[in-house]
């Protein structure tokens, strides 16, 4: 199945109905709401709202500030795993009303476009014989994501498991960030190994699992919600911009190594040639986008205070250590250990 794709816009949107129940469980945390959701924008009153939109990047750095604020490093992984897919609100019930489970997940690949922009959700069928869900956010600007990565996962995970019980497990569960300090949870949320510094956030499973009927099936209130979420939505048509793809593919290939030109295009199925003038035409250089891309990751990976230097170094597609320090000084005037020390607050 092709992926689904929405145009970036200056602020990509998801609804508020994926933030249900955040208020509380901030509160069970012994958080302070209004201070959380202060740093991130917006106010508790939306949070949860099934009509209301919130800028994609503003939800993503609420879950952030809910981990950093509440000190909880897998914050996003237990609100993910407690959360109901009905409480998705319309396309929630769009899913969960479906005739079976193969349905249903069509429906959330779909309908996706309509509940976030800027952001990637697919059915692949693996070559070994599994499936895997994709997801992914494709807005370059949103560089922690990681709760939001965890938080997702766990959604979709509790789709699975409104077909099979709570004991469902996939076979394999990825994430693209790195491995974090409490890794371990991770395989107890899931039920299934755990894999970090992948291509994609994804959920893998046997492909025979999706013929069995949905409990809650009702073709009428799919077909409502359905037709509720395209009148909600006005979508403009279109792809994402090709800058957004092209550092999405350097974000991913990175660990790899520098990731030439001619992997970028033949990935997009375009010339080195037509990326290039399409770059010149929004005044940038391709060598520069993989140097922003750096960059960015660079500061998400040295807040990171387990992920040893030789690591980043690898993530960033930095064949040795030295090449990371060299980086890190031209960016920033400093060596690594100074800026991981100005980031933490040391």
């Amino acid at each position: 199945m092709e992926p689904n794709r929405v145009q970036d816009g200056t602020a990509p949107i998801v609804l508020a109905s994926a933030a249900t129940g955040i208020v509380d469980y901030i509160e069970r945390l012994h958080g302070d709401v209004d201070r959380i959701f202060g740093h991130s924008g917006i106010a508790p009153s939306m949070a949860g709202a099934p009509t209301l939109k919130l800028k994609l990047s503003s939800f993503c750095n609420l879950f952030e500030e809910g981990s950093r604020l509440t000190g909880n490093d897998n914050f996003g992984l237990w609100f993910g795993n407690q959360f109901q897919p009905r409480d998705l609100g319309l396309w929630g019930y769009a899913i969960i009303s479906s005739p079976t489970l193969g349905s249903a997940l069509e429906n959330m690949v779909d309908f996706f476009a309509y509940h976030q922009a800027s952001s990637l959700m697919r059915l692949v069928h693996d070559e070994d014989g599994l499936v895997r869900l994709e997801y992914q956010i494709q807005a370059p600007d949103i560089i922690e994501r990681r709760q939001d990565a965890e938080l997702s996962l766990g959604m979709f995970l509790n789709v699975f498991r409104e077909c099979y019980g709570a004991g469902w497990a996939p076979e394999e569960v990825h994430f693209e960030h790195p491995n974090p300090v409490e890794s371990r949870e991770h395989e107890n949320a899931f039920g299934a190994p755990v894999y970090f510094s992948q291509p994609a956030n994804a959920l893998l499973f046997r492909p025979e699992i999706m013929d069995r009927p949905m409990p809650g099936r009702d073709l009428n209130l799919m077909t409502m919600m359905q037709t509720c979420l395209e009148q909600l939505s006005a979508l403009p048509e279109g792809e994402t911009s090709l800058i957004s793809q092209v550092r999405t593919i350097i974000r991913t290939r990175l660990p790899n190594g520098y990731p030439p030109l001619d992997t970028v295009a033949h990935e997009l199925r375009l010339s080195p040639a037509a990326i290039k003038r399409e770059l010149s035409r929004e005044g940038v250089v391709y060598k520069d986008l993989v140097e922003m891309t750096r960059r960015d990751l660079s500061m998400m990976y040295m807040k990171q205070r387990q992920l040893p230097f030789s690591e980043i170094a690898f993530l960033l597609g930095y064949s040795e250590l030295s090449a990371f320090s060299r980086a890190v000084r031209r960016w920033t005037g400093e060596s690594p250990r100074t800026v991981r020390a100005r980031l933490l607050g040391n």
